[in-house]
């Protein structure tokens, strides 16, 4: 069972803010990677708080689904301890804004007394960048396959309540290992997830590429597109309509040439961007993520990924 529909499952309100580098207008904003707080973890877990209580005044939740970059979900655990909510952590690493959608639409779909979910995702370019490779003072020379954190948190409501953004069908991924240790080349490591994803997704709804408006992929970076897209031909698919959140939310060259990483690239690029442009119908949101862990890396471990698909429709 890798693809299964929703019924009467929607998207409702949404919340999102973003730090300095990040290229898109977000509800919220800080002003510096702190933002007054002693840690850059302190200013990730208020990041979340900023976005669940902007999105509790207007909803009431009946659980909280959440994710971030931190060990054991350190940062979505603190955030959410202050709220009255019911919660469960997850973990897909970047996919995991797709799988909230996923949990919480079989909870909307399953559970009569779940009648709004709420899907938080957050990250930081300095506890992720300490966490899995070298601390930024450290001044260590980035790769030019290297994708860099980016800063955020969004929040969206999953419901029952009908709007006009419908959650229609999903695909979970599979994890998948192609032999990459290179901690510092997430797109390679994370292409052969994406595309096995969308190859299964395409199939078991019998629909084409074309079918989408536009296919988002989350952060596989310019050289991780790239190798998806390989990845399609040799299966006879090519796509014309494919944007990847990452490329396209940190554009700096002084910073990476691949672009942004990290849980919040696809929802941001998605709420701010996608949505707001009004112009797509039908959506193909593709999280992807790189399911390192420190100490498998430094054992020179094959690193594996995966990469989970939700259909939308603007109706």
């Amino acid at each position: 069972m890798a693809s299964f529909k929703f019924k009467n499952v929607y998207l409702g309100d949404t919340s999102t803010i973003s730090g300095v580098n990040e290229k898109i207008n977000t509800k919220f904003s800080i002003s510096d990677y702190f933002d007054g707080e002693k840690t850059s973890e302190d200013a990730e877990v208020k990041m979340q708080k900023i976005v669940l209580k902007d999105i509790s005044k207007k909803n009431k939740i009946d659980v909280m689904l959440s994710a971030d970059l931190s060990n054991q979900t350190g940062i979505s655990n603190k955030a959410a301890s202050e709220f009255p909510n019911s919660h469960l952590g997850l973990y897909s690493a970047c996919a995991s804004f797709a799988e909230g959608l996923i949990v919480a639409g079989s909870l909307i779909g399953s559970a009569q007394n779940v009648q709004n979910a709420c899907v938080t995702v957050s990250s930081h370019n300095l506890s992720a960048e300490r966490t899995f490779r070298y601390p930024i003072e450290y001044g260590s020379p980035r790769r030019v396959t290297q994708n860099f954190t980016a800063t955020g948190a969004a929040a969206a409501i999953v419901t029952k309540d009908p709007t006009n953004i419908k959650i229609e069908s999903c695909t979970i991924g599979k994890v998948t290992d192609y032999g990459i240790k290179d901690a510092n080349n997430m797109g390679a490591i994370m292409a052969p997830s994406a595309a096995r994803t969308i190859i299964e997704h395409l199939n078991d709804t019998k629909r084409s590429a074309n079918y989408y408006d536009l296919i988002l992929t989350g952060d596989l970076g310019t050289l991780g597109s790239e190798l998806m897209m390989t990845l399609l031909e040799k299966n006879d698919i090519t796509l014309k309509n494919h944007i990847d959140a990452g490329a396209e939310l940190i554009v700096d060259k002084k910073l990476t040439d691949q672009g942004a990483s990290g849980p919040v690239c696809l929802p941001l690029y998605f709420i701010e961007k996608v949505l707001k442009e009004k112009k797509y119908k039908r959506i193909l949101i593709v999280g992807t993520g790189a399911l390192q862990n420190q100490t498998l890396v430094n054992q020179k471990n094959t690193l594996p990924s995966v990469s989970h698909a939700v259909s939308i429709e603007v109706i």
